[in-house]
């Protein structure tokens, strides 16, 4: 398996994570480590890679492709990326 394609795309800042289709029922799955919620930019980057089902809202993407006619593998890379937490405003006194 050639693992690059994910590598690259979860080098970009704004990308936490990317998966490849491989068939109905196998996925590949980069994550990046987040602390807290918040992306740490400065020291080196951990990515967990998992391999097998996909999971529920990957499921319903597959159902989606066959529906569509898309033949698997997918060919593209599914991409989710980082939003990040909202601020509280602070009231003036």
């Amino acid at each position: 398996m050639n693992y690059n394609p994910l590598i690259e795309a979860l080098l970009d800042h704004s990308v936490i994570r990317a998966t490849k289709y491989v068939s109905r029922t196998k996925v590949i799955r980069a994550t990046r480590i987040r602390f807290s919620k918040k992306i740490d930019k400065r020291g080196p980057i951990s990515i967990v890679f998992t391999i097998g089902k996909p999971n529920y809202l990957e499921r319903d993407f597959i159902k989606q492709c066959k529906k569509a006619g898309e033949p698997f593998p997918v060919k593209k890379i599914q991409l989710k990326f980082y939003n990040s937490p909202k601020k509280k405003l602070k009231r003036n006194k």
